[in-house]
């Protein structure tokens, strides 16, 4: 019998990343009041800063499941208090934002003060013209040069996103506008810290999708999360912190790039609710890295209660490095909203356009309490002098255009397509199989009572189907499985891979 845990078909339960905004707080009857009373709020807080455009109107209806015309009498409302303005072609824009000092209610003072396989499932009979076979029982810290050489039919390797669908002319539209204004100087050295239009577009990206209200100077650009837990790792071991306690199931790689630094990586388990903040408590740890939003690999969302009692732990002193893994990238839940919109001062918030875009950019953020943001900089800047300048301009265009945003649609649509026909093929040909996470993500994960999951990875990539077995990404005991990503596969090469790995456990 399969156990399958999530919903995966129908349209998206109601909410919208923009803003977090969900129609299940508004009163009966209500909704273009609370609508309105979200908007107006947004735009005097400063998530939504004068420039800003609102999301078409039937858009954000779509995105909401409320009428359109609710929307569009909010917009009334906004545009005849003055707040907003229709511009045509593009659109409605925020234009003013009445009784806000911006200058010093943004502000936030800086201060560079410290705190306190040795055997394989099949034979090595591989023709020689070919890279060796992987060992997948040594997931060492070559495993994933060793798996991506690797020659495969069909490539399920979680986190792969769908490179295909990469915005070429887009992008090259974007650069070529950037290159027509772009002032000699600029091809100079730059701010370690990233550009400061780009730092403006994640900013206001931020603020609408994610609910953080960040200071563009508060932001490090850096060469992905990679980079940042290195960076954050370096400066803990600075500061006498030799241990970050990690989920388990929890990433391998993020794993062994804190091992790399010299640290520690006590786990700590994660259950259907997500973290288990007292096993963190007892642990003794201070800091802990966890993906709340989407927890790799499981894709579970750290529940209310848990959130709470995590947020408690950090205002008692402790210190989260938040990976904001795969955020966007969901189907069927709201959205949630990122830990460090709720206690910026204890969590290192880390995202990037990996996913989103092409790991190929190596471009991602790093939102870091102020006491730490100096020493970071430093570090930053001895690393490489700072990210590459070009890129961070077109990302940023990319970003301010609306072309991001539609991107993301785009691949929303494309993906649940893909989920949905990993999810059928499982429960036809692995019927035995208990899913997770296909609610968001790039890949979902599926777990056996019994079996030897890197045997039958082994086995699977012999057949020509290349996956991670679970146990890569376990410090603690746990049922076998396999991560599966399906991003960059069409349905067809999807059905075709999840039957093959199946004819594996005969």
């Amino acid at each position: 019998m399969n156990r399958s845990n999530p919903a995966t078909s129908g349209r998206s339960i109601g909410g919208a990343d923009f803003l977090q905004l969900d129609p299940g707080e508004a009163p009966p009857g209500g909704l273009a009041d609370w609508l309105t009373e979200r908007l107006r709020s947004a735009i005097s807080t400063g998530h939504l800063p004068v420039g800003t455009r609102l999301p078409a109107t039937r858009t954000l209806a779509i995105d909401l499941g409320i009428s359109r015309g609710v929307v569009t009498e909010t917009y009334q409302r906004l545009t005849e208090d003055g707040h907003v303005a229709g511009r045509g072609r593009s659109g409605t824009v925020v234009v003013a934002a009445p009784g806000v000092d911006r200058t010093t209610g943004r502000t936030r003072l800086r201060t560079s003060a410290r705190p306190p396989g040795a055997l394989r499932a099949r034979g090595s009979e591989a023709d020689t013209s070919c890279p060796p076979a992987p060992n997948l029982r040594d997931a060492g810290l070559d495993i994933f040069d060793d798996l991506r050489a690797a020659p495969s039919r069909i490539d399920l390797t979680p986190g792969v996103p769908d490179l295909a669908a990469f915005p070429r002319s887009a992008w090259l539209r974007a650069e070529r506008a950037v290159l027509t204004d772009l002032a000699s100087t600029e091809f100079g050295y730059g701010d370690p810290a990233g550009t400061p239009t780009l730092r403006r577009a994640i900013a206001g990206w931020l603020a609408q999708y994610r609910g953080i209200a960040a200071d563009p100077e508060d932001l490090i650009v850096v060469a992905g999360v990679a980079q940042a837990i290195g960076l954050v790792a370096q400066m803990l071991d600075q500061h006498d912190v030799h241990a970050v306690a990690v989920e388990d199931p929890g990433s391998l790689g993020s794993r062994q790039h804190l091992q790399n630094w010299g640290m520690r990586t006590p786990p700590i388990p994660v259950d259907d609710r997500g973290l288990r903040v007292d096993v963190l408590r007892e642990s003794g740890a201070s800091v802990v890295m966890a993906t709340p939003a989407h927890h790799f690999p499981t894709g579970v969302v750290l529940d209310g209660e848990r959130r709470r009692e995590l947020i408690r732990w950090a205002a008692d002193g402790g210190l989260i490095i938040e990976d904001d893994y795969d955020a966007e990238h969901r189907y069927d839940r709201p959205p949630v909203p990122a830990l460090h919109a709720m206690l910026p001062d204890q969590v290192i918030y880390t995202g990037s356009v990996s996913k989103l875009l092409a790991p190929a950019l190596r471009i991602g953020w790093m939102l870091a309490p102020p006491r730490y943001q100096e020493e970071l900089i430093a570090r930053k800047r001895l690393a490489d002098l700072g990210n590459a300048s070009l890129p961070q301009l077109t990302l940023a265009h990319l970003m301010e255009s609306g072309e991001l945003e539609r991107q993301l649609r785009f691949l929303r649509r494309r993906h649940r397509v893909r989920r949905d026909a990993m999810v059928t093929a499982i429960r036809d040909h692995l019927p035995e199989a208990t899913i997770h996470g296909a609610a968001a993500g790039l890949h979902l994960t599926i777990t056996f009572e019994t079996g030897d999951d890197t045997a039958l990875a082994a086995a699977a990539l012999d057949a020509g189907v290349k996956t991670h077995p679970l146990s890569w990404h376990c410090q603690l005991p746990h049922p076998p499985g396999l991560v599966l990503g399906y991003a960059a596969r069409h349905p067809t090469e999807i059905t075709e891979a999840i039957a093959t790995i199946a004819a594996q456990r005969v």
